[in-house]
């Protein structure tokens, strides 16, 4: 059970030219079809195991909440076969048949009655439903007097109330306050760690990176990539800026994770390595240890403005900080074809235990996704050893220290 099989689904909507189309084709018999079909998603196959954690991403509109509404049972497919076996739930539009009029409670018993819950089973988990969402005495208060977060926390309580075999979310944790987001996103771990199948739908890169096993790529209404979180999330992320001659190309690095270059190519890196406090070459260094990351690179054509940057992230993908010249004060403009540049950034490793990534973006606005001459993920991977300082823990040394008073 929780297992999820798609094979070559696809589903689209008929459109009339006019309304008078739609009448003549009910009421005229053996008339020709005066419809059009608009596909929506298309050619979709793919097999998720039971247990799995799996995330779909893609830009708006590419048909991702189209194929998990098909998953969830609330759309067919137009064509193609999908199975899910197993109980499911879905938070694709969280308090979705709500009724404004209605109280809390007495809209905990018709939406759970909507998704297949009987009246004595609803009684019995409403004391858990009424915990979990921290409401109080709203519970008996009509919904129309309750904020967007309150809307929130009474849907996802009640989707979550018992643990289904597979658990759809779109993108439902990026509403409600922070305090609940943690309290949701740990209730979605320990269901996760319990068996159930997990398909999640968000834009947080750390959220997919931290729950999810594999990622599927949706662009277009069909599957454009698929398979590790990290490799995928960066040829996204490279799709983001995409624009007419950009380039997206990604190579196995040894230690199994992936090295995604994109951009025009109008300025490419030549090489990026890292200089320790005695100014050597090296990939291993020190908690806070002054280090200088250098970047070479030419302008294979005349550029109007160039900004330089790097990102570091850790072996997770998170995104640890990063800086560019554009934020530095430090632009150069009108740069001539074939100028050979060099740029050394210095910074304290301050940093916890670990392997981490740098990332180099080059562009012309502060932000690469506008226009990017190329954005280079992993290009060079160092670590952080700890042979000095006190033992810490986190990705961060901070350097504290403690005082006592005593009286």
């Amino acid at each position: 059970m929780g297992n999820i099989v798609a094979h070559e689904i696809g589903k689209a909507y008929r459109e009339y030219p006019s309304k008078w189309s739609r009448f003549y084709e009910w009421f005229v018999p053996f008339s020709r079809n005066q419809f059009s079909l608009n596909w929506i998603v298309r050619n979709i196959s793919f097999e998720i195991k039971a247990g799995e954690a799996v995330a779909i991403v893609g830009f708006n509109g590419a048909g991702k909440s189209t194929l998990l509404k098909m998953i969830a049972g609330t759309l067919s497919p137009t064509e193609g076969t999908l199975v899910a076996n197993g109980t499911v739930a879905a938070l694709l539009e969280l308090g979705m048949g709500f009724h404004e009029q209605f109280t809390g409670r007495q809209n905990v018993f018709m939406a759970g009655q909507l998704m297949g819950y009987s009246l004595p089973q609803l009684k019995s988990m409403m004391p858990q439903i009424e915990a979990f969402a921290e409401i109080g005495s709203y519970m008996d208060k009509p919904l129309r007097t309750y904020s967007s977060g309150m809307h929130v926390r009474l849907a996802f309580s009640i989707a979550t109330a018992t643990r289904p075999d597979i658990l759809i979310i779109d993108e439902a944790l990026s509403v409600g306050d922070a305090y609940f987001q943690h309290k949701s996103f740990e209730r979605i771990q320990r269901f996760k760690r319990q068996g159930t199948t997990l398909l999640i739908v968000s834009h947080d890169r750390h959220a997919v990176e931290s729950l999810c096993d594999r990622a599927i790529l949706i662009n277009d209404g069909t599957v454009e990539s698929e398979g590790n979180t990290g490799k995928v999330m960066d040829y996204y992320h490279a799709l983001m800026g995409s624009e007419e001659n950009r380039q997206i190309q990604q190579d196995a690095l040894p230690d199994g994770t992936y090295k995604t270059i994109s951009g025009s190519n109008e300025v490419s890196v030549i090489n990026v390595f890292m200089l320790n406090s005695g100014l050597a070459k090296t990939d291993t260094f020190e908690v806070g240890e002054s280090v200088e990351l250098v970047v070479n690179l030419k302008t294979n054509v005349q550029v109007e403005k160039l900004i330089v940057g790097f990102l570091l992230k850790n072996k997770y993908g998170q995104e640890i900080y990063g800086i560019n010249t554009h934020r530095l004060e430090r632009p150069l403009t009108d740069l001539e074809a074939g100028k050979l540049l060099s740029y050394s950034f210095s910074f304290s490793a301050a940093l916890g235990p670990g392997n981490y990534s740098v990332s180099i973006s080059l562009s012309r606005e502060d932000s690469h996704v506008e226009k990017s001459y190329q954005w280079t993920d992993r290009a060079f991977l160092f670590h952080v050893i700890n042979k000095s300082k006190e033992n810490f823990v986190g990705c961060n040394w901070l350097n504290a220290r403690a005082t006592i008073n005593q009286k």
